[in-house]
């Protein structure tokens, strides 16, 4: 998988010019890799060109230009990426109403170590979450978290020969399941195993 390097990003100036064609493509791209699994957990799996688009972002907010600002970006980011035997995703927790929201996220501690990706013929493989830093406390979760789902060869090549894909999350106080990925996501998705 290609991974984010200082050759690959924009200048504050150029990516000022492209910033509205280049958010366009980003935004088309993320469609075939986000999901919402029931109402509530939206699941955005992450790859070079969403996480160059964080980077060129954060640049631009925070104007950074230094080469070690620069760097300090790809740093953060690049593990963000799949390596070729893994999806990676942000997992969003998303309740409109603030008050369901403070009395959901207490409930929902360990939500992120219950995602699961399933393929056909496979048992599922749950999430590795939140490896740069604990998300969570004793009285509530964070509505944000990093996910890694490790995928073996043979689950590989059989998604490459065509098997379903199941995405769910079995919490005791948040269950629901995709029993079949869609072909446009699970196309997007087959391609970071490369």
């Amino acid at each position: 998988m290609a991974r984010i390097s200082r050759d690959s990003l924009m200048t504050l100036e150029a990516y000022s010019r492209e910033r509205n064609e280049f958010r366009s493509k980003v935004l088309a791209h993320k469609k075939n890799r986000t999901l919402g699994v029931g109402p509530n957990v939206t699941l955005v799996f992450e790859d070079e060109l969403t996480m160059r688009y964080q980077i060129q972002e954060m640049l631009r907010a925070e104007r950074i230009f230094e080469a070690q600002g620069i760097q300090d970006e790809i740093d953060a980011y690049n593990p963000l990426v799949p390596d070729g035997s893994n999806w990676k995703a942000t997992m969003l927790i998303e309740y409109p109403e603030v008050e369901e929201r403070r009395r959901m996220l207490p409930k929902l501690i360990g939500i992120e170590d219950r995602v699961w990706v399933k393929v056909e013929g496979d048992q599922p493989v749950y999430a590795i979450a939140d490896e740069d830093l604990e998300r969570e406390n004793d009285e509530k979760t964070s509505s944000v978290h990093f996910l890694r789902f490790e995928l073996n060869e043979a689950m590989k090549s059989r998604l490459r020969s065509g098997a379903g894909l199941a995405i769910g999350v079995d919490h005791p106080s948040y269950s629901h399941v995709i029993d079949e990925v869609g072909d446009a996501v699970r196309a997007s998705l087959i391609r970071d195993l490369t």
